[in-house]
């Protein structure tokens, strides 16, 4: 018979102790407290590795004037950039307020429906819209954000909530993206007056705005931004993510960034974006994403913008083949204008990438990086596998009828084949690894980017 003395439990019942806090913690649900070391134990939904690739769209009262960038407020009238001074005294009358530019914010040609079908044709598996920027104006309705929002001014209509629905009719994954800070807020510059020791702006403006969109529309993604002047304990970043995580309505799908207060940044958060336009030179050991614009100056519509001011397929292409063998997904902007239309321009490029993700899209949707991410073969390869299929895609034509892959190893059960021709390619192997592979003459592609499928290789 075991006798247990006061206050010194044995192993055996200390392991049952344990074993039952985890089991019970399995069944109930894993609750996260307000801490970095608990929240960034959250394991990723796994619907976003698999997507790879979305659509980021910009779009507010910046999009009026559509002058240098979705910036224009601060560098206007707190950059003071002589530019955008000049802009305005050009074509304004004195006296001429960001707030008289809402008005214009029309709207009037938005379809989402439209704008949904545009998007699901890009091969896109998610889609980010700006809900609110630095600006501050919303576009939903926000209780918190009286007469500067898309319902009580502007386009008189809930563009968040309209987009959603016809998003989700596509079965796209549906982002927010949320700005914390607003430029020129009075409750925000008294926080930053006092060095963020109150939080007057967090407690009656951020938070329940942030609230507001979890509760109401159900995102599956929060990009969240402009976090950097401030420390996560003045966003209460936190709390809210322990809110999100545990109790919120999407706690078992929602996904986040990283940019959740000044220095966390590629250290905190669920998947990180890191700078804008971040380009790791080598396999990040976090998941991560790189967003781009397609114009290369712009988030937002500029119209002073010119060909080749954007970017043009076969760069898109590159881009994202890049990230995605590095493990990264693809997040790329386009900026609608003003009375609620994708220009052409942008509808092209978008519709381009869909007919190239048609062909080599399992090239890139749920994907793993390969164990070489790339090498300098025939011509520069990209690597990216599922299971024991590995796809090699290079993104110049090498132009000759042999191609050679010194990294693969292959076996008596290896296939090769080029996607979009289901015919097997002849090959033959190399000393220890590596082939040599007979390639047809190559499809025209507009993207300029072909994919060899590998079938069978270690």
């Amino acid at each position: 018979m075991r006798t247990y003395t006061k206050g010194t439990p044995d192993s055996e019942m200390i392991q049952s102790l344990a074993l039952c806090a985890v089991l019970c913690t399995q069944l109930i649900g894993a609750k996260y407290t307000p801490d970095w070391a608990s929240l960034d134990s959250r394991p990723l939904p796994e619907w976003y590795d698999e997507a790879k690739f979305g659509i980021f769209i910009h779009w507010g009262v910046f999009s009026v004037p559509a002058f240098g960038s979705e910036w224009f407020w601060w560098y206007w009238r707190g950059a003071l950039n002589p530019s955008y001074i000049e802009y305005m005294i050009k074509n304004y009358p004195p006296g001429f307020t960001y707030e008289d530019f809402a008005p214009d914010f029309h709207a009037e040609f938005f379809e989402p429906d439209q704008w949904a079908a545009i998007l699901e044709a890009s091969g896109a598996k998610y889609v980010v819209l700006t809900t609110k920027h630095h600006e501050g104006f919303t576009n939903w309705g926000s209780p918190n954000s009286w007469n500067w929002n898309s319902v009580d001014v502007g386009p008189h209509r809930d563009l968040v909530g309209d987009l959603g629905v016809a998003i989700r009719k596509k079965s796209l994954h549906y982002g927010l993206y949320n700005s914390l800070y607003e430029w020129f807020h009075p409750l925000y510059l008294s926080d930053k007056k006092s060095g963020f020791k109150t939080q007057v702006y967090v407690e009656n403006k951020l938070m329940p705005e942030l609230h507001n969109l979890v509760t109401r529309y159900k995102p599956d993604l929060i990009w969240s931004d402009g976090d950097w002047e401030a420390p996560d304990t003045y966003w209460n970043s936190t709390q809210f993510l322990a809110w999100l995580y545990n109790e919120s309505p999407v706690k078992d799908v929602v996904v986040t960034n990283d940019r959740w207060g000044a220095g966390c940044y590629c250290k905190h958060g669920g998947y990180y974006n890191c700078a804008d336009k971040y380009t790791p030179g080598q396999l990040p050991k976090h998941k991560w994403e790189k967003c781009q614009s397609v114009d290369k100056y712009s988030w937002g519509y500029r119209k002073n913008m010119v060909l080749s001011d954007l970017m043009d397929l076969p760069s898109i292409i590159k881009d994202m083949v890049y990230t995605v063998a590095l493990g990264g997904n693809y997040l790329l902007n386009v900026g609608p204008t003003a009375d609620g239309m994708i220009p052409p321009v942008f509808e092209e490029r978008l519709r381009s990438i869909g007919d190239w993700m048609k062909i080599n899209g399992e090239a890139i949707y749920a994907t793993k990086p390969w164990k070489v991410q790339a090498e300098n073969a025939t011509v520069p390869v990209w690597y990216t596998s599922k299971g024991s299929t590995v796809y090699a895609i290079f993104t110049t034509n090498p132009k000759q009828y042999t191609f050679q892959l010194s990294t693969p190893v292959t076996s008596d059960k290896t296939v090769v084949t080029l996607l979009g021709n289901p015919e097997p390619l002849k090959w033959a192997p190399l000393h220890l690894s590596g082939l040599v592979v007979l390639v047809p003459d190559l499809p025209d592609s507009p993207a300029q980017a072909w994919t060899l499928k590998l079938d069978g290789v270690n």
